[in-house]
């Protein structure tokens, strides 16, 4: 079966490739008919099962587990934990009143109307008082402390200080203190005019003496003498050092390491580099370029053409082929499937529905029917026997009653006498009291 029929095109072979795609066609549609074709039956068989067990097996069980637990959540967990929060709500405020009644009524009602009245009349009419009382009482206390201790401390030496020190010493240091310090000073200022300012003068003369005419003309002769020393001994053979190593290392030292900066570069480079450059450069270069350019590019180009060749002319028809086998296998099987699931309900379904709804439907609504009068007529028999017997029962308690009232007025001559009846209704009964027989009391008790 060509793809054209089914609306696809396949691109067209290229020229020159109709033998390729005739001799890969036959044997790819028989793989095709013969292996893909019972794999993709089997596959959509499996899919088809699957389906019908999830939908037929799973999402039903699934629905019904989830309604059970809808229903045992709604009418057995959620009354029960209605129950159990409404049992720890009122045991809870049971506890509460309790502790409340235990731990804080008794000790609240203790304190504000036992404890706070008393302390307040015992703070008002007692503490308040005495305190202000011994307050009053320390109050003067401390002033007569005060005074005492002013009397004590304070006023005999202020008296002693201001009536006897102060004008003692200012006595003493007019009169003595002040003429003495004067005296004193005038022989300081004596002193040092007459006797110190002389001794200090010469002194420093004779200082300036021993420098002027000693220390200095021998200090000059020592600076003149290492001066001489530094010019005319020490100078000049520094000077033809310096003069030696300035021509050392200007004609010799500095020629040698010119010539060895130039030499040590081009000798290390003609032993480890040039033989590698020229070995790269002759050798190595060459020899890539020419295997790159005469043997590496064409087996790579001739590789590249074979496998776009292998991809074009021969994987890609076989993947449209494959495609296409595998689209027809699937289109087969959906055939075949169509057909079964026909004759399905042409065999079993339709024939199955039309006995459920033209013979088995009316044969239910007649047994409900026949069920349902059944039900209605033996639920009135049961109502009309209970009731007559009923009736028969009562009349003939009534009959004996009677005729044990009857032997009783024949052997002891006086009526009966039997409590009147009450119509009110009997705890637990919906039948009146007078349905049931008063208590009989003998006439032997009545009269005893």
């Amino acid at each position: 079966m060509d793809l054209e029929k089914h609306g696809r095109h396949e691109p067209p072979p290229p020229a020159g490739q109709g033998c390729v795609y005739a001799v890969v066609r036959i044997p790819v549609r028989i793989l095709a008919v013969v292996v893909v074709l019972p794999v993709r039956v089997v596959w959509d068989l499996l899919a088809l099962g699957a389906r019908a067990v999830y939908r037929r097996a799973l999402r039903p069980a699934g629905d019904a587990v989830g309604r059970a637990c809808a229903w045992l959540r709604r009418y057995l967990l959620a009354p029960v934990g209605h129950a159990l929060a409404w049992l720890a709500r009122g045991a809870g405020l049971v506890l509460e009143w309790a502790a409340l009644a235990v731990f804080y009524w008794p000790w609240a009602g203790l304190w504000r109307y036992a404890l706070a009245p008393a302390g307040g009349a015992l703070w008002r009419w007692v503490l308040v008082p005495l305190g202000q009382g011994v307050a009053l009482l320390a109050r003067g206390t401390a002033v007569a402390l005060g005074w005492l201790a002013k009397a004590l401390f304070v006023w005999p030496w202020a008296a002693l200080w201001r009536h006897l020190l102060v004008p003692g010493g200012a006595a003493l240091y007019r009169y003595l203190l002040r003429p003495a310090g004067q005296g004193l000073a005038w022989v300081v200022l004596a002193l040092v005019r007459y006797l110190l300012k002389p001794a200090g003068a010469g002194v420093v003369w004779a200082v300036n003496a021993v420098w002027r005419y000693l220390l200095k003309p021998a200090g000059a002769a020592v600076v003149w003498t290492v001066g001489a020393v530094w010019r005319y001994l020490l100078v000049p053979p520094a000077r033809g050092a310096d003069w030696l190593v300035r021509a050392l290392y200007r004609y010799v030292l500095t020629p040698a390491g010119h010539a060895l900066v130039w030499f040590l570069p081009r000798a290390l480079a003609a032993v480890f580099v040039w033989p590698w450059a020229a070995l790269w450069r002759y050798v190595l270069v060459p020899a890539a370029t020419g295997a790159h350019r005469y043997l590496l590019a064409p087996l790579g180009h001739g590789a590249a053409r074979l496998a776009r060749g292998l991809y074009r002319h021969v994987l890609t028809p076989l993947g449209h082929f494959a495609a296409s086998t595998w689209r027809l296998a699937g289109r087969v099987s959906r055939a075949l499937g169509r057909g079964l699931l026909r004759l399905w309900r042409g065999c079993v379904a339709r024939p199955s529905a039309w006995v459920y709804r033209q013979v088995a439907t009316p044969a239910g609504h007649l047994v409900r029917e026949v069920w349902r009068t059944s039900r209605s007529a033996a639920r009135l028999v049961w109502r009309t026997s209970r009731t007559a017997a009923g009736e028969v029962w009562h009349t003939a308690r009534s009959a004996v009653r009677d005729a044990r009232a009857g032997v009783r007025q024949a052997l002891f001559g006086t009526p009966p006498r039997e409590p009147a009846r009450s119509r009110a209704r009997t705890l637990g009964s919906k039948t009146a009291a007078g349905n049931t027989p008063a208590p009989e009391i003998s006439l032997r008790e009545q009269q005893g």
